[in-house]
């Protein structure tokens, strides 16, 4: 009897053995399937990553009406998606320096900037290129504007007015205007009513001198224009008494972008802008010309010496 009893724990114990060793293979397997798995759902996941295309992004510096910027950068963007077959998309900039920081940390390819901002992206990033530019842009104006029922005939007049600046990293509207404001005489610091406001954009520089809340500003001469045609300001309070000389001002600067897009992409972009006429595509008109022309960074030379000269940048 005992023998028997010996015998029967004996196979319980064997039987019991073996069924801890099958749950410790299965839970060794499981754990190497489980392993394997994740080692290909990471190394699915990177492919994904870096099969990705990148997407070319362009800005423009905010100096005018944001649903007018929209439509004339969204336009943009589309055209340059059909004709490099890249994907672009715009990104708006919540004032003239954001545009450049982005530029500099490669988030914005492709750029529409004034003669100084560009001059500072080029700055911050030295291998980016000035390519095209409007015709205008060869020869462009800022407009000083007071109101109407003043006497101000010349520069000298501003003194003892009140006076706004478009954005601060504006060309057309305060580097040029302050550079002839000093060249006439006028220290717009010491001079003026008060020191000078910057109403952060042309078509604010305007709207607030026909308002009255300043007597006087200076401004894009191309955004003046296009506000007279449409009949966005009232010329019967406000009246346009200077022109400045010509200088060279807005321009589309391209970023470091054939290692990431590819080889050729600059150049693939650049003709995309040149090849562009009126006739074709109407996005030209919210940029106010027919076609582009190109340019280099040696144009913005000037802009930059004028820019020293007022310790604007270093």
């Amino acid at each position: 009897m005992k023998k028997i009893v010996v015998l029967l724990w004996g196979l319980m114990f064997m039987l019991l053995l073996a069924a801890c060793g099958q749950e410790t293979e299965n839970a060794t397997n499981n754990s190497t399937s489980n392993t394997t798995n994740h080692a290909n759902n990471s190394e699915t996941s990177q492919e994904t990553s870096e099969g990705d295309t990148p997407v070319f992004m362009i800005g423009g510096i905010p100096d005018q009406d944001v649903s007018e910027l929209n439509r004339r950068f969204g336009e943009m963007a589309e055209y340059l998606a059909e004709a490099t077959g890249m994907e672009v998309e715009y990104a708006p900039s919540v004032d003239y320096a954001a545009l450049v920081t982005a530029f500099e940390r490669g988030d914005i390819h492709l750029a529409w900037f004034g003669g100084l901002t560009g001059v500072q992206a080029r700055n911050a990033v030295p291998d980016a290129e000035a390519i095209a530019q409007r015709p205008m842009d060869e020869q462009f104006h800022s407009v000083f504007i007071a109101q109407s029922d003043l006497d101000v005939q010349e520069l000298a007049d501003l003194k003892g007015l009140s006076f706004t600046f478009g954005s601060e990293s504006s060309t057309s509207g305060h580097l040029m205007p302050r550079h002839f404001m000093i060249e006439a005489g006028i220290d717009p610091e010491e001079d003026l009513d008060g020191i000078p406001n910057y109403s952060g954009s042309h078509d604010q520089t305007y709207q607030l001198v026909e308002s009255g809340s300043f007597q006087a500003g200076a401004l894009n001469e191309a955004v003046w224009e296009s506000a007279v045609k449409e009949g966005k300001v009232d010329t019967n309070k406000v009246k346009v008494f200077y022109t400045t000389p010509a200088y060279y001002d807005y321009h589309w600067t391209i970023n470091v972008v054939d290692d990431v897009f590819g080889e050729g992409t600059k150049d693939k972009v650049r003709e995309a802008l040149l090849n562009m006429h009126s006739e074709e595509h109407d996005v030209l008109e919210h940029f106010q010309t027919d076609r582009f022309i190109e340019t280099k960074n040696e144009n913005y030379q000037a802009i930059e010496e004028v820019a020293k000269e007022l310790g604007i940048i270093q």
